[in-house]
């Protein structure tokens, strides 16, 4: 089960990076495999049980990849604070964006959500 899961992960992110060399440079191939499996999972309509194992086993190890930017922080320290005002501008427009674009969503899927009730 965790093998055919780990298959199904790599597997996006393999074609992820092949658009990504292809046709997308200006996307990482890991994001765009990561929305080839959100489209996916959302044609399927449910996350299997090979995907939901190897995606919890993963989660156990998240905190390790947290290191590397936490020391780049640490290494750039002066340079951040050389350009701390576009940093943050940076952080919070995103967090705005994000937000907005998280609302419409939510939105959508709730009309969506009571559209499939009144239907059935």
């Amino acid at each position: 089960m965790l093998l055919r899961g780990l298959s199904w992960l790599v597997l996006c992110q393999l074609l992820g990076t092949a658009l990504n060399v292809l046709l997308l440079p200006m996307l990482p191939g890991p994001i765009i495999g990561m929305l080839l499996l959100f489209g996916f999972l959302l044609l399927r309509g449910e996350v299997g049980e090979p995907v939901r194992l190897a995606a919890g086993s993963l989660l156990k190890y998240l905190p390790l990849l947290l290191v590397p930017p936490a020391v780049g922080v640490m290494a750039y320290a002066e340079a951040i604070v050389a350009d701390f005002w576009a940093v943050v501008g940076a952080l919070v427009l995103s967090v705005v964006l994000s937000l907005l674009f998280a609302g419409w969503l939510m939105q959508k899927l709730i009309a969506r959500q009571q559209r499939r009730r009144e239907g059935a």
